[in-house]
């Protein structure tokens, strides 16, 4: 989690700071929708190394945007889920996925 000298002054900024990566926003794509395994997460973001993937979710846990839920199972199973801070993101997310149909749309008709 960030302290607040690290935080910076710039609301946008702490922001991007937070969820700012590539792949930051992609998990949190797929996590808006239903909690996720980590293999199934690693399948479904082509791409994305095991290290980047099990360091953004312990960035993204440790800020408080995620939770990981361990069952007591054999073999354990592991859950990733939005928190209610993650969440609070979602009008975020929707925003950017509205924006990006419309770039897409304009596209096709140019």
């Amino acid at each position: 989690m960030m302290t607040k000298e690290e935080m910076p002054a710039c609301p946008v900024a702490t922001t991007v700071q937070l969820i700012g990566s590539k792949w930051k926003l992609l998990i949190l794509r797929n996590l808006r929708a239903r909690p996720w395994r980590f293999n199934e997460l690693r399948r479904d973001l082509a791409g994305i190394s095991q290290k980047v993937l099990t360091d953004s979710l312990r960035a993204m846990e440790e800020d408080g945007i995620i939770t990981r839920t361990v069952y007591p199972e054999v073999p354990p199973r592991v859950e990733y889920a939005l928190s209610p801070l993650g969440e609070s993101m979602k009008p975020i997310l929707d925003a950017m996925e509205a924006w990006g149909k419309a770039y897409k749309q304009k596209l096709l008709e140019e």
